[in-house]
C-alpha cells in the first residue's frame, strides 16, 4: 500500500500498550499458530512441529531484535529534540523496514519447514485462503471513488497520528488533507502485483524438489520483479507522507510532545522488560 514504511513505523509504536505489551509479546508462541489457523488447519503433529520450529525464532527475536528496537527509539528521540525533516522520517522508516525484512527472512525458516509438512489438501486450503483475501481486498478497495480513496487516506493519517499525539489542531489536519490530495492512487496496481505474486506462489507450492530454496530466492529478489510504475508511485507517495509527518511533528504542541514522549518511554520500558525476562529465562538465539 502507498504508506508501507509509515505503517511499519506505526506498527512499532503500536506495541505500546502499558502492561499489555509484555503480556501479548510473551504469548507470541500462542498467537502465531492461531494466526496461521486463518489460512490452514494444522493437526496435532503439525502443531507440535510448529512449536519446535518457533522456539529458536522467538528466542532470536527477543535477544537480538528487541535491543535493536531500542536503538531505533534512540534515533527517534534524537529527532524530537530538533527540527525534523522528511529525510529524518525516511531514515527511521528505513530502519524499521530493515527490521521487518530481518523478521521475514528469519521467519522463513519455520514457515518453509512447516510448508514441507503440509498435505496437498492443506496446501490447496492455504492458497485458497490467500485468494479469498485477494478477492476481499479487491471488493473493499477497488470500488472506491477517487474522492473516497483520498478520504480514506486522510482518515488513516489522522487516526494514526492522533494515537500518539492526541487530538490534532486545524492546521495539522490541513497539512494531512493537502498530503492526501497529492497521493497517487495505488490500490489497483498493488492488487495487481499481489495477484502476480500469488500466481508465482502457486507454482512454488507444487513443492517440486528444491522448492524451498527457489521460494526463498524469489522472496529475496521480489523487489526486482515489481513494475517500474509501481516503484515510482510508491516512492512518490512515501515522500508525500514523510514531508507531511515532519510538518505535523514540528508543529506539535507541548501537550502533544508530552504524549508522544510518554508513549515512546512506555515502549522503551516494555522492551527493556522483555529483554530482561529473556535473560532470566536463559534464552539464547540459535546459531
Amino acid at each position: 500500500m502507498p504508506a508501507r514504511n509509515f505503517l511499519l513505523l506505526m506498527m512499532l509504536l503500536t506495541l505500546v500498550g502499558c502492561s499489555s505489551t509484555t503480556f501479548i509479546y510473551n504469548r507470541l508462541d500462542f498467537i502465531l499458530p492461531w494466526y496461521l489457523d486463518d489460512y490452514v488447519d494444522l493437526n496435532n503433529d503439525q502443531d507440535a512441529f510448529l512449536d519446535e520450529q518457533l522456539a529458536p525464532f522467538l528466542a532470536w527475536h527477543r535477544m537480538e531484535e528487541l535491543p535493536r528496537y531500542l536503538e531505533i527509539l534512540d534515533d527517534i528521540d534524537a529527532t524530537l529534540d530538533r527540527e525534523m525533516t522528511a529525510a529524518d522520517i525516511e531514515a527511521i522508516a528505513l530502519e524499521i523496514e530493515r527490521a521487518w525484512f530481518r523478521i521475514e527472512e528469519r521467519g522463513l525458516d519455520w514457515l518453509l519447514a512447516l510448508g514441507g509438512e503440509l498435505s496437498d489438501e492443506q496446501v490447496r486450503e492455504f492458497l485458497g485462503a490467500l485468494w479469498k483475501k485477494q478477492e476481499k481486498y479487491e471488493k473493499k478497495y477497488l470500488k472506491r471513488s477517487d474522492a473516497e480513496y483520498r478520504e480514506d487516506s486522510y482518515d488513516s493519517l489522522v487516526d494514526n497520528l492522533q494515537d500518539y499525539l492526541g487530538k490534532l489542531d486545524k492546521s495539522q489536519k490541513q497539512v494531512l488533507d493537502e498530503a492526501s490530495a497529492q497521493l497517487l492512487r495505488s490500490d489497483a496496481i498493488w492488487l495487481r502485483e499481489r495477484g502476480d505474486w500469488l500466481r508465482r506462489l502457486e507454482i512454488f507450492m507444487q513443492r517440486e524438489p528444491g522448492w524451498q530454496e527457489r521460494l526463498r530466492e524469489a522472496l529475496a529478489t521480489r523487489s526486482d520483479t515489481v513494475s517500474e510504475d509501481y516503484v515510482q508511485l510508491y516512492e512518490h507517495n512515501l515522500q508525500v507522507i514523510y514531508t507531511a509527518l515532519a510538518q505535523v511533528f514540528n508543529s506539535r504542541t507541548e501537550k502533544q510532545d508530552d504524549r508522544l514522549r510518554g508513549r515512546l518511554s512506555g515502549l522503551r520500558k516494555d522492551l527493556e522488560t522483555l529483554i530482561e525476562q529473556g535473560r532470566e529465562k536463559g534464552l539464547a538465539p540459535a546459531a
